[in-house]
C-alpha cells in the first residue's frame, strides 16, 4: 500500500484546493490515505480564512481515505509539522509530507513511494525529496545530497527518530565538529544563521532543525533531477514570504526514473546547488533570498 500523506494547512483555501487537486490527480491517489492537519486561527482576523480552508479540506476527494484533524488552538507551522509527522510515522512507519502551497506533478506519489520502498532498509538514507531547484547546471536523473529538505518530502520512522527539536544542541554540535561551512554549502546558503535565528526565537523553523539533524547524522536525501513539486506560496499570501519567481519550476507528466545511483553525496548536484544559490543572490533582490533564509520551514501560522 502507498505511504500515507500528511498535509499541513492553515488559512489559504485557494492554495489548499490546488494542492489537493494536484495530489488527487496522481496515479496512486486512489490508493493513498491522506490526513489534513488544519491549524487553528492565531488571531480573530484569521478565523474566516481558516474556516474556509477547513471547508476545502473536509471536501477532499479522490483518495483512498481523507480525514481532517482540526486543531482547537493555534500550534504554529513548526509544531503542526512535528506533531503530524510524528503521528503518521508512529501509525504507519513512513510518511509523505506536503504543505498547503505545494503543487505536485502526476508522478510525484509514484516516485516517492518507489524510493521509500527501495531505500527503506538503507540506514544511510534519511529522506526522499520531491522538489529540485531551477538550477542552470545539469544534474543526474536522481541523486543524493547530505541533509534534508522540506518542499514535498518523505521519511520513515527510523529517519524521523534523528530529529532533534533543540536548535541549541544542533548548533553546538555543528561548531564542535567544525561543520558550519559544509553545512552552509561553502557559504552559498546561510543555514547556520537560520539556525541561530531559530534559537533566538526570530523564526520558528522546523525545517532548519530537520536539515541540521540529518546533516549531523550523516544521512542522505534522495532528490529527482527534475522537480516533481512546485511551490506556489511565493505570491505574497504567506506571512513571511515576499512575491518571488526565483523558485518557479515547470512540472511535467514524464516520470523521473528511479536509477541505481551511488548512495553517497553527488558532488555534481551539490556544485549545481551552490552555483544556483550564488547566482540567485547576485541576480535577485536580497530581501527575497534573505527572508527565505530566515523563514523557510516556518513561514506561516
Amino acid at each position: 500500500m502507498p505511504a500515507p500523506v500528511a498535509i499541513l494547512v492553515y488559512n489559504r483555501p485557494e492554495h489548499t484546493a490546488r494542492t489537493l487537486e494536484a495530489l488527487a490527480a496522481n496515479e496512486l491517489a486512489a490508493e493513498t490515505d491522506v490526513t489534513i492537519y488544519c491549524d487553528a486561527a492565531k488571531t480573530p482576523e484569521a478565523r474566516a480564512a481558516v474556516e474556509a480552508t477547513r471547508a476545502v479540506a473536509r471536501a477532499a476527494r479522490g483518495f483512498r481515505s481523507a480525514r481532517t484533524v482540526e486543531r482547537d488552538a493555534n500550534m504554529g507551522l513548526a509544531n503542526s509539522v512535528i506533531a503530524g509527522v510524528t503521528e503518521v510515522c508512529g501509525e504507519g512507519g513512513r510518511v509523505i509530507v506536503l504543505e498547503d502551497d505545494l503543487v505536485t506533478a502526476p508522478t510525484f506519489l509514484r516516485f516517492m513511494n518507489d524510493a521509500l520502498d527501495k531505500y527503506e532498509n538503507d540506514e544511510r538514507v534519511g529522506s526522499i525529496h520531491g522538489y529540485w531547484y531551477p538550477a542552470q547546471r545539469p544534474v543526474p536523473e536522481n541523486f543524493f545530497l547530505r541533509g534534508a529538505s522540506c518542499w514535498g518530502w518523505a521519511t520513515w520512522a527510523r529517519g524521523w527518530r534523528v530529529f532533534e527539536p533543540d536548535g541549541s544542541k544542533l548548533l553546538a554540535e555543528l561548531r564542535s565538529r567544525k561543520l558550519n561551512r559544509a553545512f552552509d554549502l561553502d557559504g552559498a546558503m546561510a543555514y547556520t544563521r537560520m539556525l541561530e535565528l531559530q534559537i533566538a526565537g526570530r523564526n520558528n523553523s522546523w525545517a532548519i532543525r530537520w536539515h541540521a539533524s540529518t546533516f549531523l547524522a550523516g544521512l542522505l536525501q534522495l532528490s529527482p533531477g527534475r522537480s516533481l513539486v512546485s511551490n506556489i506560496g511565493f505570491d505574497g499570501t504567506g506571512t513571511h514570504c515576499d512575491t518571488s519567481s526565483v523558485f518557479d519550476v515547470t512540472l511535467g507528466n514524464a516520470p523521473v526514473r528511479l536509477l541505481d545511483v551511488p548512495v553517497e553525496q553527488s558532488e555534481i548536484a551539490r556544485t549545481a546547488l551552490i552555483h544556483y544559490y550564488n547566482s540567485t543572490r547576485r541576480s535577485f533582490a536580497q530581501r527575497v533570498v534573505g527572508k527565505l533564509r530566515r523563514m523557510v520551514g516556518g513561514r506561516r501560522h
